[in-house]
């Protein structure tokens, strides 16, 4: 068995598209097993792999991780003996957890989220949503493409229009490119998802036939409100690929935007 190494372990957590954090030991006091700069991972099931110390430590650092990726938020920790604990949150800010392991040592440790990228759900199997496919790796999305699609470039796969296994967030994006083949269910998946931003390659009169055809089916009128077509910001694309740089654009644009309005946010709250 080769030499454990952590960031080893970091880089099979990125790629396994799923939350997780890391921990980072970066202050010892007294006696503890802890020793600064001892990192481990913390996975969204709560799992710690590495060591960071004894299992005071540990079990601060699954209910900090889970936070953390809750939250998005890096924040520092304290681990220190119950007797010395006065308050759940120090002067400095870190947050306190009690720890009654006989070492009577404390530990600070950093806890940093992996924030994931936005996911772009591209519907269609047609030489546009490849293009959109290739265009949107190299953007550093995580692509979903049907499992249809012969590409090199999607890290999930889907079955043609069932988005069930994706887990869709308003924060990810989803692109409709059926180009004539099974629209109407495409963009029901599609509308049907709980993504903010929803686009279809298509023009304005076929898209709004189409959302009218899911209106009398029932869906809810907010839902089909979503939908922006044509997808993509009007550079005048003919081929394919120039058409996929007009809709990842777009959607570059959508997702600074949002992150722009939310920093905003953020600081009239402060």
């Amino acid at each position: 068995m080769g030499k454990f190494d952590i960031f080893d372990t970091i880089d099979t957590l990125r790629k396994s598209g799923r939350p997780f954090c890391v921990a980072t030991v970066v202050r010892t006091a007294d006696v503890t097993s802890a020793k600064a700069g001892a990192k481990a991972a913390v996975t969204v099931d709560g799992e710690v792999i590495g060591h960071l110390g004894g299992g005071c430590v540990q079990g601060a650092v699954r209910k900090a991780g889970a936070q953390a990726i809750e939250t998005g938020e890096t924040q520092v920790i304290r681990v220190k003996p119950s007797e010395k604990v006065v308050a759940l949150q120090d002067d400095d800010g870190a947050q306190v957890f009690k720890s009654g392991c006989p070492s009577g040592g404390t530990v600070d440790l950093l806890i940093e989220p992996y924030t994931l990228p936005p996911m772009l759900v591209i519907l269609g199997n047609s030489p546009i949503s490849r293009a959109i496919a290739v265009h949107g790796n190299m953007a550093g999305y995580r692509v979903a493409v049907t499992d249809m699609m012969e590409t090199d470039h999607a890290t999930l796969r889907f079955s043609e229009t069932d988005l069930s296994e994706l887990s869709i967030t308003p924060r990810d994006f989803v692109v409709v490119a059926s180009q004539g083949a099974k629209d109407l269910a495409a963009l029901r998946a599609a509308l049907g998802s709980d993504a903010d931003r929803v686009s279809m390659v298509a023009s304005r009169r076929k898209a709004a036939a189409l959302c009218e055809k899911l209106f009398i089916e029932g869906m809810d009128a907010s839902r089909i409100a979503r939908l922006k077509s044509p997808a993509g910001l009007d550079i005048k694309g003919v081929d394919p690929q120039e058409i996929a740089v007009s809709v990842i654009a777009e959607v570059i644009l959508w997702r600074n935007t949002d992150r722009i309005r939310q920093e905003g946010s953020d600081e009239q709250t402060a």
